[in-house]
């Protein structure tokens, strides 16, 4: 891999507000990653290269396992798996059958239960030198120390670890740790939180918030990939690359994008890292391509100067009626296009967010799920 260029925090980071969360006030929201705020991805995967060039310069050789953390951090897990040809693995919140799970808890956040899939873990942790856990930004680092502290009083301690994140927060004391422990630290930005909290205090919570809608929308077409690979479950990184390349062909042979066209791609919660790459590829064809996703998090939204979120748009979860999720700035394109791998038979959430995107004068909304 060559090196990548430099990202600085002026270029990448903003401080959103939580809402109604006592634990941590702030959200560090990246301009690039293409979660909250709607992002060109082409950047957004240049810039997990970058973090990929890093990991690669520092255990190039050696047989790593990459894990994901959820929501936020699933797509930089996955492509830099793909990029280093690993095997890789995404902590979770949902459900599956069959599976037994490692319980950890990640305090700063609304969702505080994470899982991490044992059955997977039992078959690969012997067979890999080092695990590197990958996130979006590390704060305390916490949260990763638990699931370590899990995964040691299982396996014993022979395993090397590491963290590669974006953006990391960590003050001397949280780092002087990682190094008593061991833990090798690798990420793009370096930042200081201290003064985080305040400024998102002073934020007025004076955006536009549009509730639950009232009416269901439709889409112009639904269709049903194959094809189907699960980061929640082990996979090999390249092959779940190619999984994503195989589902973009399929969708072009469905929905028929002119070059120029401004589109939009949206994942749903954990399912980003396939939206994202299927937008880079349509941007690759020349359309004018935006992509974000769907989250459980609670942000509140400020028509102040600076602020990162000027909308929000309240619905159901597409994964389950009865959880409240959310989607930011949208706006109005030529296309829409929703990938998701839910299975759940309630098209609510997927009718709610059809609705808010004609609200905003979306006409041409194109849903594919991704499962068989």
């Amino acid at each position: 891999m060559k090196e990548k260029r430099k990202y600085t925090e002026k270029e990448c980071v903003c401080i959103a507000k939580r809402e109604n969360n006592k634990k941590r006030k702030y959200l560090v929201a990246n301009r690039l990653q293409g979660k909250h705020i709607p992002s060109p991805p082409g950047e957004t995967l240049r810039m997990f290269d970058a973090l990929a060039w890093k990991v690669a310069r520092a255990y190039g050789g050696e047989e790593l396992l990459l894990v994901g953390f959820a929501e936020t951090a699933t797509a930089i897990g996955a492509r830099l798996a793909a990029g280093l040809r690993c095997r890789y693995i995404q902590t979770t919140r949902e459900n599956i059958e069959g599976v037994e799970f490692f319980f950890f808890q990640e305090r700063h956040s609304h969702a505080v239960e994470q899982k991490l899939a044992k059955t997977d873990m039992d078959r690969v942790y012997g067979s890999v030198r080092r695990i590197v856990f990958v996130e979006d930004e590390v704060t305390t680092g916490n949260t990763i120390l638990g699931l370590v502290s899990v995964l040691q009083k299982t396996y014993g301690r022979g395993m090397a670890f590491a963290v590669a994140s974006l953006v990391n927060g960590m003050d001397k004391e949280a780092e002087q740790e990682y190094a008593k422990q061991g833990i090798e630290l690798h990420c793009l930005i370096k930042v200081a939180h201290c003064g985080y909290a305040k400024k998102a205090e002073s934020y007025k919570e004076d955006g536009v918030y549009h509730p639950f809608p009232k009416d269901e929308g439709g889409w112009s077409g639904i269709y049903q990939a194959t094809g189907h690979m699960d980061a929640r479950r082990l996979v090999d990184g390249a092959a779940y690359q190619a999984a994503c390349e195989a589902l973009y062909g399929q969708i072009r042979q469905w929905v028929w994008f002119e070059g120029k066209e401004r589109a939009l791609v949206l994942g749903t919660e954990e399912f980003m890292y396939p939206a994202i790459y299927v937008a880079a590829r349509l941007e690759e064809e020349g359309c004018r391509v935006k992509c974000h996703s769907t989250t459980r998090s609670p942000i509140a939204v400020s028509a102040q100067e600076g602020y990162p979120l000027r909308e929000r748009y309240e619905l159901h979860s597409l994964y389950e009626d009865g959880r409240r999720t959310f989607l930011y700035d949208l706006g109005k394109y030529d296309k829409t296009l929703l990938l998701t791998d839910s299975h759940n038979k309630s098209e609510l959430g997927l009718r709610e967010v059809c609705s808010h995107l004609h609200s905003c004068g979306n006409r041409e909304i194109y849903v594919v799920r991704w499962q068989g």
